[in-house]
């Protein structure tokens, strides 16, 4: 691409149709991605280290009891919730598609000796497997991807767990996805960063469907050396209030909680997601 192609763009893109993804798979862009989950400077890509430990905390006594449980952590990154369920007695199973989150994963588990294993899969293809206690899908992950791939996830999620078994579903709210600069349009230049290692110019913009309840951001990436432009899309699927609930009843899941966060509580530092507790039914 080149700079024509940004001022030719389509103003209103298919939802997905220019990608269904940030390209998290890719090696170089998986090792840059891994930067930012570790990062402690902001929450973009992974939660700081306390706010992890503290939902974690939550988690292990409010969900789980206090009870030892095998748990499948769907889109688990670098393994920071995993690593720390470990530690309180659990076993996990993560799955990601991001190759360097997966080896760092795996390097922490081998080096604390944690009941962690990780998979190095997309989750809309992997076979997760039988006998959880709990599965988790965390940080507003479901929204990514297209309704049809959120219920298979989903109905895969059931499938793995045992009856009574445990969803623990941290989606984006509606109005949260509302307010992601609908039409806006900004500009950032970075030295390096998630987008590349040479300095580069980048413009995000965020346009939002009202037909499909969809919000498409962009990234143009402009090599500041050469010009060259290479485009990023995402599309994240809106939902209206109490379509989460009859989603996951459309897949089996019962005794549904809404919490305001994995606090538990209000969370004013980040208060567009909720948390959702469902219960696959004991046979």
């Amino acid at each position: 691409m080149d700079l024509l192609d940004i001022v030719r763009r389509d103003p209103r893109p298919e939802p997905w149709g220019e990608g269904d993804n940030i390209p998290w798979h890719e090696p170089a862009f998986s090792a840059r991605m891994l930067r930012e989950h570790l990062s402690q400077a902001h929450d973009a890509a992974s939660r700081r280290l306390p706010k992890v430990q503290a939902h974690v905390a939550w988690i292990h006594s409010h969900v789980l009891g206090g009870q030892p449980a095998r748990i499948l952590d769907l889109g688990c990154g670098p393994g920071l919730y995993s690593s720390r369920l470990a530690q309180m007695g659990h076993s996990c199973l993560g799955i990601d598609y991001s190759p360097a989150s997966v080896a760092y994963a795996r390097e922490t588990a081998a080096r604390e000796g944690l009941d962690c294993t990780y998979r190095l899969e997309d989750m809309r293809a992997a076979d997760y497997g039988r006998g959880f206690g709990l599965a988790m899908l965390l940080y507003g992950e479901l929204n990514v991807f297209r309704p049809e791939d959120a219920r298979e996830i989903l109905s895969k999620a059931w499938q793995a767990l045992i009856p009574g078994g445990q969803l623990l579903l941290e989606p984006s709210t509606e109005q949260g996805l509302r307010r992601a600069e609908p039409g806006g349009r900004r500009w950032f230049t970075s030295e390096s960063g998630l987008f590349g290692e040479r300095p580069y110019l980048r413009l995000q913009e965020t346009l939002w469907s009202t037909d499909g309840q969809t919000v498409t951001v962009r990234h143009y990436v402009i090599d500041a050396a050469s010009g060259e432009v290479t485009r990023y899309a995402q599309t994240l699927q809106a939902y209206a209030e109490g379509a989460y609930r009859e989603l996951l009843e459309s897949c089996g899941f019962g005794d549904i909680i809404c919490y305001p966060s994995l606090l538990g509580k209000d969370d004013p530092e980040q208060p567009d997601f909720v948390a959702l507790v469902a219960r696959k039914p004991q046979d």
